[in-house]
């Protein structure tokens, strides 16, 4: 296939970094990568779910997502494409177990190449076996990481993540005010992104 003739320019860098990310021969590749989509897909996660802290939180399980996979992600369509289908998915999964008031889910975004992102949303029937194997594939994750954590930042990511705990709920049980466990938790998101960087040591 000759990509060169029907991708952006920016496509195609997408494509060189992730030869070098999966080839293990460019580890900075991943943070590249990040850089370059981390702001859009927040935002775009942001408009849907309308809370800063859960966008957060599902931005990080988006690239970790993506990273996880990045070795069958196929060069038929751009990266932005992928990862923003990857985004979007893991975010209406989130939306429906939360039931939150949210942006229509037929809201369009545009990749790279001007072209519209589709949003797949399976049907109803299947939510609860759905919502089961979300849950296993999110701890998964995580626990590529968690044990990474310096020992304070652990325990408030378990609960957030695993036990699935709000931010009020998370004060409630750790006894501690609630301005300290965002600080905390912001802190645990940064040093998990860095982890979800260097992807080569956690797979």
């Amino acid at each position: 296939m000759e990509v060169g003739k029907q991708f952006s320019k920016k496509a195609l860098e997408d494509f060189k970094l992730i030869d070098a990310a999966v080839s293990g021969l460019d580890e900075q590749a991943y943070a590249d990568l990040m850089k370059r989509y981390k702001k859009p897909v927040y935002h775009m996660i942001l408009k849907m779910v309308r809370n800063v802290d859960d966008a957060e939180d599902l931005t990080i399980e988006a690239f970790a997502k993506a990273f996880k996979n990045l070795h069958k992600f196929k060069k038929d369509f751009t990266f932005s494409t992928w990862l923003f289908r990857i985004a979007t998915n893991n975010t209406i999964d989130f939306i429906r177990k939360k039931r939150l008031d949210t942006m229509s889910l037929n809201t369009s975004f545009k990749d790279d190449n001007g072209e519209s992102v589709t949003i797949d949303v399976q049907d109803e029937k299947t939510l609860n076996p759905q919502e089961e194997a979300i849950k296993a594939q999110k701890i998964d994750l995580v626990h590529m990481f968690v044990g990474k954590l310096p020992a304070k930042y652990q325990r408030l990511v378990k609960l957030r993540y695993f036990d699935e705990l709000s931010y009020d709920e998370i004060a409630q049980e750790l006894d501690a005010p609630l301005g300290t466990v965002k600080a905390q938790l912001h802190r645990a998101r940064e040093l998990m992104y860095d982890l979800v960087k260097n992807k080569k040591e956690h797979i």
